[in-house]
């Protein structure tokens, strides 16, 4: 690829984000904030799950929650349901890939919890069975799809449809987005640190 091929690479995805800036979306991801900081100061936890890629941002999201984004904090509780080959595996063998996620939702989940589905489809079909087995268990839900919200969207307190049609562009929002809600979750919860990580490990 050239350098004026990746020019304008950069200049079609600078317009997405320029496009989703002028729309309603951002204040979908406020009601996301809103939603996931309620949940984590009333001592609830974060369950993040998706496929492929989407499993790669769920990994993403929980090490900058659980660590750290930007400034030094207390860990926040999020677990990645993607992340864990041992479980994926032996329930899909021996059951279906398709309840993967609704079995650790089931084992993991309390109601009060935030479950966090990832697909740029919204119709990824272990996603979506997830996603309600979540708010049927009492958990409060989001869902972050592409610009149709696909089969995610019923079951989604909060949707977070990202305003694009391909998969690149809909992905490269997602990361954006969930920066932004990692950096507003931090700066709430950014307290003094009790101890140091050596005061742990004497």
């Amino acid at each position: 690829m050239s350098a004026d091929r990746i020019c304008s690479l950069f200049r079609e995805v600078s317009r997405s984000l320029e496009s989703a800036a002028s729309s309603d979306y951002p204040a979908s991801v406020e009601a996301a904030i809103v939603l996931l900081i309620t949940a984590f100061e009333t001592g609830h936890k974060l369950l993040v799950f998706g496929n492929g890629g989407s499993a790669a941002d769920a990994e993403h999201i929980c090490a900058e929650l659980v660590g750290r984004f930007l400034v030094e904090r207390p860990g926040v509780p999020a677990i990645c349901l993607s992340s864990n080959a041992a479980v994926l595996t032996a329930w899909a063998n021996d059951y279906s890939y398709e309840d993967v996620f609704v079995r650790q939702i089931q084992a993991l989940g309390t109601a009060g919890d935030v479950a966090w589905a990832i697909s740029t489809s919204g119709n990824s079909k272990n996603v979506v069975a997830g996603l309600a087995a979540a708010r049927a268990s009492g958990l409060r839900t989001i869902g972050m799809t592409g610009a149709s919200g696909g089969r995610l969207a019923p079951f989604s307190d909060v949707l977070l449809a990202a305003p694009a049609r391909e998969t690149p562009r809909i992905q490269e929002l997602h990361v954006v987005t969930y920066h932004a809600i990692c950096a507003a979750v931090e700066e709430r919860v950014k307290l003094p640190l009790t101890a140091s990580l050596n005061e742990f490990v004497r």
